[in-house]
């Protein structure tokens, strides 16, 4: 029988907690395991390590438990403040403390300035005001800091999104279910809005790191690149469903030539056809069966392509991969918008584009390698 995996919460329902408790500290109640309803109505109970009056105000630590989820922030310190205003207008101020980022750039969430807290987390707190004070009607100053997220921030997207500083509260519900798919494909979209915001109608997407970097020394723009891990039809979708004219993939030919064969979802563990799809342009352009099976039995791509190298096709079929990638993800998308494909191995040597690429790369004004 398969274990059943433990929720958590996130790093937004420890605030509210926190908000929580630090509310019933000063009302003299019990404040050490708070109830709180998350937004999707899951009943949670949260345990509280602390709750002290500093100069700043009450300041309660809750520690965040992922369950099994693997989520980077499990077992840090979320510390979060209230402090009443004196001021007429009512409502709840939100502040960054240390490790929690502030929002750089338009299109996320969350305005340009604010604490990168997002809605959901916002909702929280504002509810349990409400459950404890009877009202959310009050004037509160709510800091939060996580001071690991300092260090944490640089394992997430955050610097590509704008979020400076530290990392985000997040959380949709306040529930914290061990990661799927579905949750790690979402966490790449923002990107898309951000670089929309930032003013470009066309997108740079790449795979991962190798692509990325390739991009940036051919003069492409950081801004409007958006990582797609191995979900590029998926984030082909999502680009489309924002009206984005047009896409241009570029990466390493060991990913992109997956696109090429109609495969959108690239993880090695689900299709790793890379050396039979090489094999079978190389084949149609000629490459002699002996050859064949010499790059079917090479260890990496970058070893086929000496194949087809030593046989002179290395040009024509690096060229037709790319165009076939072009056109598969176009009919992946039904023709919502225009892809184009450029190709390079893992030195940054061009092997392959087609038009459409030359055509955005050049919009953006690149260099391409001499």
């Amino acid at each position: 029988m398969a274990k059943e995996l433990r929720s958590g919460y996130t790093t937004g329902a420890c605030a509210a907690a926190g908000v929580k408790a630090a509310l019933l500290f000063a009302a003299g109640e019990s404040w050490q395991e708070i109830e709180l309803t998350a937004l999707d109505g899951t009943q949670l109970v949260i345990p509280v390590k602390a709750v002290e009056r500093t100069a700043a105000g009450l300041t309660a630590e809750v520690v965040k438990f992922s369950g099994d989820d693997p989520d980077i922030t499990n077992g840090v310190s979320v510390f979060t403040t209230v402090r009443r205003l004196e001021q007429e207008q009512p409502g709840i101020v939100f502040r960054a403390g240390e490790g929690i980022g502030t929002v750089t750039k338009p299109g996320l969430s969350v305005p340009v300035g604010e604490p990168s807290i997002n809605p959901g987390p916002r909702q929280l707190i504002r509810n349990v005001v409400a459950e404890v004070l009877g009202t959310d009607q009050v004037a509160l100053m709510v800091t939060i800091a996580i001071p690991a997220g300092v260090e944490l921030a640089r394992q997430t997207l955050n610097p590509i999104l704008g979020v400076e500083g530290g990392i985000s509260v997040i959380g949709t519900t306040g529930v914290l279910r061990p990661m799927s798919e579905e949750g790690f494909k979402n966490s790449l979209v923002p990107q898309i809005d951000v670089a929309r915001a930032a003013g470009f109608a066309d997108l740079i997407f790449v795979p991962g790191k190798i692509g990325e970097r390739i991009a940036t020394g051919w003069g492409l723009p950081p801004a409007a690149m958006v990582q797609t891990s191995n979900f590029i039809g998926f984030m082909l979708e999502a680009a489309a469903e924002r009206k984005v004219q047009r896409v241009l993939l570029f990466g390493h030919i060991g990913k992109l030539s997956k696109v090429a064969a109609g495969v959108f979802y690239t993880h090695n563990r689900i299709a790793d056809g890379r050396l039979e799809t090489l094999a079978a342009y190389g084949a149609a352009e000629g490459l002699p069966q002996a050859e064949v099976c010499k790059l079917l039995a090479a260890t990496t791509t970058e070893d086929a392509l000496v194949v087809l190298q030593q046989a002179g096709l290395q040009e024509k079929v690096c060229q037709r991969l790319a165009e076939r990638a072009s056109l598969r993800a176009e009919r992946y998308l039904f023709q919502k918008l225009k892809v184009g494909t450029v190709m390079v191995t893992l030195a940054g040597e061009l092997l392959g584009m087609d038009a459409t690429a030359r055509e955005i790369g050049e919009g953006f004004g690149w260099k391409l390698p001499q």
